[in-house]
């Protein structure tokens, strides 16, 4: 468990610093918000929505009201306690991959849920949007990132229950109560 919690809290500082440099805002998450908008917008037209994407504002053509994506409403901040989880936890590198990217995409898709919702609440009643953008979505998106894990838990391969080559199974007799 020490070295589960060491290796999580580490991985969390790393990632999360590496989240807040200017560099990677520039070149990763401001691009990253730019799709997520583009997405939400097609998302919002096909099913009869007049939404357009300018760079990661989200805008209605019939109210004016917009919606941008910023730094903390794009997922990435669960992805990366489940992705510090997942790599803290023992596992193959293979299980740990899948988990991410399975994980990273249902963070994602349930991201795009939220703000596609927050664009709606907002074209209804400010106040909604702003108790369901500060505490519903906020605390949803962090349990999808929990839930993933116990998931990716529940799923990874059971090495550790399978006896070892040269110990019998568990329950079975002796050898020499054999012979």
């Amino acid at each position: 468990m020490f070295r589960f919690l060491i290796i999580f809290v580490t991985s969390l500082l790393v990632l999360f610093t590496l989240d807040v440099l200017t560099v990677v805002e520039v070149h990763l998450i401001d691009p990253f918000n730019a799709l997520l908008a583009a997405i939400s917008a097609k998302l919002i037209g096909l099913f009869g929505g007049d939404a357009i994407a300018q760079g990661k504002v989200i805008l209605s053509l019939s109210t004016g009201l917009a919606v941008s994506i910023e730094r903390v409403c794009n997922g990435v901040e669960a992805v990366i306690i489940l992705v510090s989880a997942m790599i803290a936890f023992p596992s193959s590198w293979k299980a740990k991959f899948v988990g991410v990217v399975l994980g990273t995409l249902a963070i994602q898709a349930l991201n795009l849920v939220r703000i596609i919702s927050l664009y709606y609440l907002h074209q209804w009643s400010s106040v909604w949007f702003e108790w369901f953008h500060s505490y519903i979505w906020q605390a949803l998106i962090v349990l999808d990132a929990l839930v993933m894990f116990l998931l990716w838990l529940r799923y990874l391969p059971r090495l550790s229950a399978a006896p070892a080559p040269d110990e019998p199974p568990p329950g079975s007799p002796p050898v020499e109560a054999i012979a």
